[in-house]
């Protein structure tokens, strides 16, 4: 039998279309997210935070079980430099959940989708003031367009957008701080460290809210719990199909795709929430989006111009084995 006979090796292609797949199973249910902060009601964002990390805890503890990856969590955990950097982003991660929250359930879910939406014009941001990489043109061009968008719906709203800069720069930060640790430690492992990080705080908020008769987790009947429970399922499982995805698809495919989650976002606050679009902010979503598609040009042309080198590589070397 051939090595390159197709029942022994999944075909490329196969390969490609299960990776879109899985990056839009995960992209949309990230989407989908504000409908299930909203059945939650009329627990507070502080309750559904708390309740996520605590619920996500114990759905990545089964998970690490089945998987039999606990050594994974124990090498990370006794590597000080890997622990560190963890808990730094558990701490950012849990302030773009709660602002996350907050914004849904306060009747705010066109801003915080705005937050995803500028996200990629602020992490090219961060390499400029952190990495200290230089920019290429149109890159930007992007960036001045957002800073023009920001202005714009600043004066849309009559104040600054605080949480969608909020959300952009906790999970730019987020994705920086969690690229330091490489690809040691994976999606869920990372996950389990971080929602343990965050436990204490969590229970502690989950205790007083009890004393203070604010948590409604035991208070509105057992659906209510079940559903807040959930929410273990629901954080893990889109990390899950996003990690499938990431491993069969090119970096152009995945920023084209994250994409989906913030324009699911749009469309439920607009459409379904019934929240307000007037003029001033159709035209501030309107230059993001201009910047958002100068960027992916930009990735798209990068990602060809540095294939093409590789591509010849292996002509060459082609050549000279036959």
């Amino acid at each position: 039998m051939s090595r390159r006979d197709p029942v022994t090796k999944r075909p490329p292609r196969s390969e490609n279309s299960l990776g879109i797949l899985f990056g839009i199973a995960a992209y949309g249910l990230w989407g989908l997210l504000p409908l299930y902060f909203l059945i939650l009601l009329p627990a507070t964002p502080l309750e559904i935070v708390a309740n996520r990390v605590l619920w996500s805890l114990v759905f990545c503890a089964l998970l690490l079980t089945v998987m039999r990856s606990w050594r994974t969590v124990h090498a990370a955990v006794v590597n000080p430099r890997v622990l560190g950097t963890l808990t730094l982003a558990a701490m950012l991660i849990a302030v773009n959940w709660f602002v996350y929250t907050y914004g849904v359930t306060s009747g705010q879910a066109v801003e915080a989708s705005l937050g995803y939406f500028i996200n990629p014009i602020v992490s090219v941001l961060l390499g400029v003031f952190i990495l200290r990489e230089r920019l290429r043109p149109l890159q930007w061009t992007a960036i001045g367009i957002g800073f023009v968008a920001v202005i714009v719906l600043a004066l849309g709203y009559g104040k600054v957008p605080w949480i969608a800069l909020t959300l952009a720069f906790s999970f730019g930060f987020y994705g920086f701080v969690k690229k330091r640790v490489g690809p040691s430690v994976d999606a869920v492992s990372s996950l389990s460290i971080e929602t343990a990080v965050l436990t204490p705080i969590a229970a502690g908020v989950m205790i007083w809210l009890s004393v203070t008769g604010a948590a409604t987790v035991l208070s509105e009947g057992s659906g209510h719990f079940w559903i807040m429970a959930a929410s273990g399922v629901i954080t893990a499982i889109p990390l899950i199909f996003f990690g499938a995805a990431a491993r069969r698809l090119p970096l152009t495919s995945i920023g084209m795709l994250q994409y989906l989650a913030p324009v699911l976002q749009f469309i439920l606050a607009v459409a379904v929430l019934r929240e307000e679009m007037p003029p001033e902010r159709w035209v501030g979503f309107g230059l993001v989006w201009v910047g958002l598609a100068l960027l992916t040009v930009d990735m798209i042309r990068t990602v060809r111009k540095n294939a093409r080198p590789r591509v010849k590589t292996r002509a060459k070397k082609s050549a000279l084995v036959g």
